[in-house]
């Protein structure tokens, strides 16, 4: 979910490949918040095979992000708008999902080792057609605790811990949701512009107002991201994935799509004053 990248000068290489990109991961949050003075703008598109439904049933989960530091970096406020295609071998539905309004607090951030964590707190609103599974009919909190650390000047490794809660949640009868999640990555970056990936998660789903338990779905997902470094402070990452469902109740296959461009929206002080 939602995380930032240092923003660099053209004229200005990064001293260590580690720094090149500090941006999203895929499937994994980075425990780093956005600079004062630049906002980030995220797009995702994720593609899964549902083997627990059939071989028919396709899904494409999409989403925008937009970070902002608010008045410094310790705090970070953003917004997620979902978009999501689901087809069915008897039905389809595409539209509007839940939209989640997020808060990061800063909590640590050690800048010669890039250790950082930063709590996120995000309530969800039921903006999604619930009747068509696009939403769950209730407003709801999401908390996930991500942690960031560096090793030597070409590793990066990340874990999240966290947990979606909605209670009262709909159509039909009503349950309280409560789906947890844990996953970790590590990136290798083969220069300052160019990382590896390696992520995997695993989330035990509540099964939904019909049904009492939980399905686990685990996945891995080996990836790449590059970016472009632009004139006036402007980057642009581009990432390619392929999760890989390890259980059952996982995607079978799929495919992950990400494109951010980070950029000034404030006037950064001259270096002479």
């Amino acid at each position: 979910m939602v995380v930032a990248s240092a923003v660099y000068a053209e004229t200005n290489a990064p001293a260590r490949p580690v720094e090149g990109i500090m941006d999203n991961s895929f499937l994994i949050e980075e425990a780093y918040n956005q600079d004062a003075g630049a906002v980030q703008h995220i797009w995702t598109g994720a593609y899964g095979v549902n083997r627990l439904s059939g071989p028919d049933d396709r899904v494409w989960n999409l989403s925008f992000t937009q970070e902002w530091p608010f008045l410094s970096q310790t705090h970070q406020l953003s917004y997620t708008i979902p978009w999501a295609i689901n087809d069915q071998a008897t039905t389809h539905a595409d539209g509007l999902g839940d939209v989640l309004l997020n808060y990061r607090y800063q909590l640590y951030f050690d800048e010669k080792t890039l250790t950082a964590f930063a709590p996120r707190l995000s309530f969800i609103l039921p903006t999604g057609d619930a009747e068509r599974r696009l939403g769950n009919d209730t407003f709801g909190y999401q908390v996930n605790l991500p942690f960031s650390t560096t090793l030597g000047d070409r590793w990066f490794f990340h874990t999240n811990s966290g947990f979606t809660w909605l209670p009262n949640a709909g159509p039909g009868p009503r349950k309280d949701l409560l789906d947890t999640m844990v996953g970790a990555s590590v990136i290798y970056a083969a220069t300052s512009r160019l990382h590896l990936m390696l992520e995997w998660t695993g989330t035990w789903q509540d099964r939904g107002p019909d049904a009492a338990g939980h399905d686990f779905v685990a996945l891995i997902s080996p990836g790449v991201r590059f970016a472009f470094n632009l004139p006036g402070d402007k980057q642009i990452v581009l990432g390619l994935a392929a999760p890989l469902g390890m259980t059952r109740a996982a995607p079978e296959y799929g495919i992950f799509l990400y494109a951010s461009l980070e950029h000034p929206f404030a006037r950064q002080p001259s270096a002479s004053k």
